[in-house]
């Protein structure tokens, strides 16, 4: 017997948001961690209203926004401004939350439904057939053999699943570096939130990040950041000493970009890091995990369950490809843009009308959607060319009293009806998808909508036509008899 029917390996955001889905969906998952301890230093402290959304769709924003502030607004280029709140979206703003934070969030989810999480655990080889992948393991009481249908590289952008797995990961390497320090100032209004001169500085209970560009990276960019060095290129950008009581964490990272060529190799997937890294613009990388893992997690879940029509596990690739594409873009984009000397001053002009235009009452809405991934649209085939296909479907009232959070928190699909349809079309894949009935006229321009495990409409339309029928089929898989239950196995654990 195989020791999971998932076998992910890395602990990252992508893998433990990954491994909650899966466990919501009654699936078998063992997850690996190299690292003994999770992380004491935080890379990032914010997530985006995208991933925001998607935790939304599981009951689960209300835990991860009780942690930190929201800002309505986010860095963008140069000294501007993102404005946020023009966004079409329940989630208007930035939530400020720790990397590390989020991790544990993600971790007493997973482990409520039964993940099992095995630390200090490291991937060596792997070798697949048709029956899965058999991943061998550097463990601390000996080398493992561990056997899946399927393994998720979720391993970041040093991803030995993907080099393993002989996935190609092509584009940029880094030209640029930057420094970053959570230090404690001797005097802590000394430097504002912010960018003073070349410095830009997030203040944090107990201790200030701050950010510099690297002007002289060493050869080795693995090389360690000395207390020494950082003071020296803080204080050139600067133009005047900052006095640094104590350096609790420094590091350096690049400007390189790249995007896995495929995203699913056989019975090998790659997700979050593994499957694209770019630039740190805008902050997205943890929401982009997030996005990944929520996307493959009912897809993988249904295919584990014999439940999965043909090629929906390969619509993971197609859809979240074309998103890491769009993320790269993004990214590269303002980091080229955020560049300072005579390079930077010839892009003065450009950065000018971004600035406008990311606060304009008519372009700060769109341009806010794409930086930020909010304007996500899938592929809907069949559909009626409403404005909601292959969106995130909104909250919208039910024929009750309040409001209707899409999809269930079963992690199953959800069919939208007006409040005077009946979709007896829909009967036969009861067991995956919920019928719920909106108020009459709550769905705008349509009567039906058909609304993925991920929250975005998959079909719009009537309930009658055979279009439904096909759509049903399309992403939920051949009928089957059954009353709609999800495939949570322990729906306590993890309300």
């Amino acid at each position: 017997m195989p020791d999971a029917d998932v076998l992910i390996v890395g602990a990252g955001p992508a893998g433990l948001a990954l491994a909650g889905e899966l466990g919501l969906a009654g699936v078998r998952t063992l997850l690996i961690e190299r690292d003994p301890a999770p992380p004491a230093r935080s890379r990032g402290f914010t997530l985006h209203a995208r991933a925001l959304e998607l935790l939304d769709r599981r009951g689960l924003a209300a835990r991860f926004l009780a942690e930190g502030p929201t800002v309505p607004s986010t860095a963008f280029v140069g000294t501007a401004r993102l404005d946020l709140a023009a966004m079409r979206t329940g989630h208007p703003y930035v939530l400020g939350i720790s990397q590390t934070r989020v991790e544990e969030l993600l971790t007493e989810r997973a482990t409520g439904l039964g993940v099992r999480i095995l630390r200090g655990h490291r991937l060596t080889a792997l070798r697949q057939d048709d029956g899965g992948v058999t991943a061998e393991v550097a463990a601390p009481d000996g080398p493992l053999h561990l056997r899946a249908p399927w393994l998720v590289g979720c391993d970041g952008g040093r991803s030995a699943v993907r080099t393993l797995a002989g996935i190609a990961f092509p584009g940029t390497p880094p030209r640029r570096f930057t420094l970053a320090g959570d230090v404690v100032l001797a005097d802590p209004g000394a430097l504002p939130f912010g960018v003073t001169g070349g410095v830009f500085a997030v203040p944090r209970p107990g201790f200030v990040r701050l950010i510099t560009a690297d002007p002289r990276p060493p050869e080795d960019r693995d090389e360690p950041v000395t207390p020494a060095g950082f003071r020296r290129v803080v204080d050139a950008a600067l133009g005047r000493h900052l006095e640094i009581a104590e350096f609790r964490w420094l590091t350096r990272f690049g400007d390189g970009a790249r995007l896995a060529e495929r995203l699913r190799h056989g019975r090998v997937l790659l997700a979050g890091d593994a499957a694209h890294v770019h630039p740190p613009a805008g902050a997205v990388g943890v929401s982009a995990a997030v996005d990944d893992a929520v996307n493959l997690g009912w897809k993988l879940a249904l295919t584990v369950h014999g439940q999965a029509p043909d090629g929906l596990l390969e619509t993971y690739h197609t859809e979240r490809h074309a998103a890491g594409t769009a993320l790269l873009r993004s990214t590269r984009a303002q980091a080229v843009l955020n560049r300072e000397g005579p390079e930077g001053e010839a892009l003065a002009p450009v950065r000018e009308l971004l600035a406008h235009l990311a606060t304009s009452e008519d372009t700060a809405g769109p341009l806010a959607e794409t930086v930020t991934a909010v304007g996500t649209r899938y592929p809907a085939p069949g559909s009626s060319g409403h404005p909601w296909d292959g969106r995130m479907v909104p909250d919208v009232p039910p024929a009750g009293e309040g409001l209707l959070p899409l999809p269930a928190r079963t992690g199953g699909g959800v069919l939208l009806v007006d409040g005077e349809e009946e979709p007896a079309v829909a009967a036969p894949w009861a067991d995956r998808v919920a019928v719920a009935r909106t108020r009459p006229g709550a769905l705008p321009g349509v009567r039906a909508v058909l609304v993925r495990p991920d929250g975005h409409a998959a079909w719009t339309g009537t309930p009658g036509d055979g279009a439904l029928r096909e759509a049903l089929a399309r992403w939920f898989g051949p009928p089957g008899p059954g009353e709609f239950s999800g495939a949570r196995p322990n729906a306590g654990a993890a309300g």
